[in-house]
């Protein structure tokens, strides 16, 4: 029997990657400096006290780490990648935590685990022309890692369009079942890797994996009862729908013309108008919900609409849908404040993607060589 897998857990918030890998998993050390989150953490985890540093990754010492851990896992601050965050990319404040997370990995040397993934959004491919991305794959290749990307959105597996990008680094060149084709090596992953210098090219590996079984779940199946949550009243309703343009409410009247419910997804945008600046309601029935965001992020707290009987009903969405939007347990518990709960979920990495990322790839890059197995 191979003895059990360890990780850390850098820029941990609620612990949602530590769920999406599984109990065959053991969290080593996490780490988040955000007072919410790490309150959110040590809630729903029982040894959270023996291995959670709540502070800056800069304050943490090398020595704080035990050694041997098998994978790093770090979703580093997005809003610098993000369009929210206007892009300032690895050279932005909270973006450059990334490298207080890195001179750690360094500290190790020897030591260091052998799989890395660092996840962010979409735009780490793309920030600064790619330059980001690049210095991004020079850290992983200093430090002796081979590397590939790939783009998961979380729609595969929940009702939410949520791309993000992740960064799989290895130690040990992969085995060749393991490399190939992916549904995730996206257009923007290709350009990524196209735009890399020589020799880092050279370091790629395309991830293998298969598409997963298609999602049996769409937005409206994941929402609380009506009698359980908190409508707007129809002055809001009314003003949310004269935000939207004509083509969104040609969507809300043939919506309504159906005569059988319907649940959309509003977002609120800015968009230029004849070379004005004008506030936007966004709807779509698709059964997805947006991408959802911290209530700091730079699009609004998602609003739902709910067409039945001809009628038109509004509200904002709950904490715990937000959660199961990311793939999280009913069980899970969070802030009692609807602004925190939704600032821990919005923040966080979407669990199932986490589950395929680690029996796709991670895994069977830590099992045993099948000859050694056997004898």
């Amino acid at each position: 029997m191979s003895r059990g897998r360890t990780f850390y857990e850098f820029f941990a918030g609620g612990g949602m990657a530590r769920i999406g890998l599984g109990e065959a998993w053991t969290c080593a050390f996490a780490n988040d400096f955000d007072p919410l989150k790490a309150a959110t953490y040590r809630t729903n985890f029982a040894d959270a006290d023996q291995h959670l540093h709540e502070g800056d990754v800069w304050a943490v010492d090398r020595a704080r780490l035990p050694p041997a851990a098998d994978l790093a896992w770090a979703s580093s601050p997005c809003q610098d990648f993000s369009l929210a965050g206007g892009r300032a990319g690895l050279a932005g404040g909270r973006s450059s935590a990334f490298f207080g997370f890195w001179r750690l990995i360094q500290a190790l040397g020897p030591a260091a685990p052998r799989l890395v993934v660092i996840e962010n959004v979409s735009g780490l491919l793309t920030s600064h022309g790619g330059a980001d991305f690049t210095a991004l794959c020079r850290a992983l290749a200093d430090e002796g890692y081979v590397f590939g990307a790939l783009e998961i959105d979380a729609a595969w597996f929940v009702p939410q369009s949520r791309p993000r990008v992740f960064v799989v680094a290895s130690r040990q060149p992969p085995p060749p079942g393991l490399t190939g084709e992916s549904p995730f090596h996206t257009r923007a992953v290709r350009e990524a890797q196209a735009r890399l210098p020589g020799d880092l090219a050279r370091r790629w590996v395309w991830w293998r994996g298969e598409a997963p079984p298609a999602r049996n779940a769409d937005l409206a199946s994941l929402l609380e009862p009506d009698d359980a949550v908190a409508w707007q009243d129809e002055a809001r309703t009314r003003a949310l729908l004269a935000l939207m343009a004509p083509q969104h409410l040609a969507r809300i009247e043939a919506a309504r013309a159906a005569g059988e419910r319907r649940v959309g997804a509003v977002f609120r945008r800015m968009r230029v108008e004849n070379g004005v600046r004008v506030q936007r309601g966004e709807v779509r029935f698709d059964g997805l919900a947006g991408c959802l965001r911290t209530p700091r992020g730079g699009s609004s707290r998602q609003t739902l609409v709910v067409i039945e009987d001809g009628r038109v009903r509004s509200r904002l969405i709950s904490p715990r849908e937000g959660a199961r939007l990311m793939g999280l347990p009913d069980g899970y518990r969070l802030p009692r404040a609807a602004t925190g709960a939704l600032h821990v979920v919005g923040d966080g990495v979407a669990v199932p993607a986490v589950r395929w990322l680690a029996a796709q790839i991670l895994e069977p890059l830590l099992a045993p060589p099948v000859a050694a197995a056997a004898e």
